[in-house]
């Protein structure tokens, strides 16, 4: 079951100027389940992503990369799942291709104006004929306030959908951003199975698009780990429809540009955080904070030293406070020079350990009192400067691999 998530209220999803979607049931790899969606985009709007640093990249990730880096105007976003369409060669290029020129060539744009995405099992050829036949019903379904059918429309292993929406007012007019998500499993987005998509109606400069969404990864899904995996098709796309009525933002440093950053941010981190609360078999929703490094890049180190560690992970499911695993994971992080004599460790309010050794006062029934939780904070004070970073993760349970393990069946 999630940890602390609710299916999303479709009617608190708010629609952006511009922005149509609609779902349909392709049987792309089950019969009976919505698995292909379109998401159609006004003349004059903006897209800019983020994707997978796995080398083994899915065929429809090369594909964006090819569109975006062409300068087209981007006028739809096509995704299926059940079906990754990764590690499929040239004929996986190619039925990326040929799904393009399709729902082009129903919309009246051209193939280089379309993004493909997939997600699901990997090395199986994509059944291009059925997601082409099933457009026309995609399409006909198209509306501005189908953001709730689109989360559920992405979904693998996910239990429930994931979507967020605020409103924020930049130059006196309202400007909303709303966003859906998807990944229960195969999660470390390593981002210059994870599926993320922001709309928002702001009038931006497009130039400044790409380090917006930059940013925005990198403070949300950038920060997130279920299981240590970094999947073939990682991709997180902001799109700006440029609809709302204030003056153009020109820069980012700029109040206003501060407000859209600040709003894009917390939308990203509340989908993000979705998915570790969904992790495949999580019981547990941990936060990581690392205080006191010297620069953010250590602490983001021993952040995800202990959000990987399968000893930590385990530990956390069965509320066991062996906690000397943490500090072991601290250690082998990878921090050359790391002083262990500087080092403390509480456990939420519990102060664990002091000056690298236990804390005189720690008693293990405290320790075990905070593990049961279901909300857990870890904070690691290294004490040799300023920087801190943090990281979300979940406990590893045995539904984890049950539920890999049965994946393909």
């Amino acid at each position: 079951m999630p940890v602390n998530l609710v299916a999303p209220d479709p009617a608190a999803l708010h629609p952006v100027r511009g922005v149509r979607l609609g779902i349909t049931m392709a049987g792309v790899r089950k019969a009976n389940r919505r698995d292909l969606s379109v998401i159609a985009l006004d003349a004059g709007s903006s897209v800019a992503g983020v994707f997978t640093q796995n080398r083994f990249c899915a065929a429809p990730v090369q594909v964006c990369r090819e569109h975006l880096a062409g300068g087209a105007e981007i006028r739809a976003i096509l995704v299926n799942t059940g079906n990754a369409n990764a590690g499929t060669g040239e004929d996986g290029l190619a039925r990326a291709r040929q799904s393009c020129v399709a729902l082009g060539d129903l919309l009246g744009v051209s193939a280089q104006q379309v993004l493909p995405f997939s997600t699901g099992v990997i090395m199986e050829t994509l059944p291009v004929d059925r997601i082409i036949a099933g457009l026309p019903s995609a399409i006909a379904a198209l509306r501005g306030d189908a953001w709730g059918e689109a989360a559920e429309g992405i979904m693998t292993t996910d239990t429930l959908p994931k979507a967020a929406s605020i409103q924020v007012q930049i130059g006196g007019q309202t400007v909303t951003l709303t966003g859906i998500s998807k990944g229960a499993g195969m999660i470390r987005p390593n981002m210059a199975t994870m599926l993320g998509y922001v709309a928002t109606d702001a009038h931006v400069n497009p130039a400044l698009l790409q380090a917006l969404v930059t940013e925005a990864a990198d403070a949300s899904f950038n920060r997130i780990t279920i299981d240590g995996d970094t999947s073939t098709n990682d991709s997180f796309v902001l799109i700006a429809t440029h609809q709302a009525g204030h003056a153009r933002i020109e820069s980012l440093d700029s109040e206003e540009g501060r407000i859209l950053r600040a709003a894009l941010i917390q939308v990203s981190q509340q989908l993000a955080q979705a998915i570790v609360r969904d992790g495949e078999g999580a019981t547990k929703f941990i936060t990581v904070t690392i205080e006191g490094g010297r620069d953010e890049a250590e602490c983001k180190l021993a952040a995800y030293a202990i959000a990987h560690s399968p000893l930590v992970k385990t530990a956390f499911f069965a509320s066991d406070p062996n906690l000397g695993r943490i500090l072991a994971a601290v250690g082998y992080a990878g921090i050359a020079d790391l002083d262990q004599t500087l080092i403390d460790l509480y456990l939420d309010d519990v102060h664990v350990v002091r000056a690298g050794g236990r804390h005189p006062d720690y008693r293990e029934e405290d320790g075990q009192r905070v593990m049961k939780q279901s909300e857990i904070t870890v904070r690691v004070k290294l004490n040799r400067g300023t920087a801190v970073a943090t990281v979300w993760t979940c406990d590893l349970s045995h539904e984890y691999v049950t539920i890999n393990a049965d994946y393909r069946s």
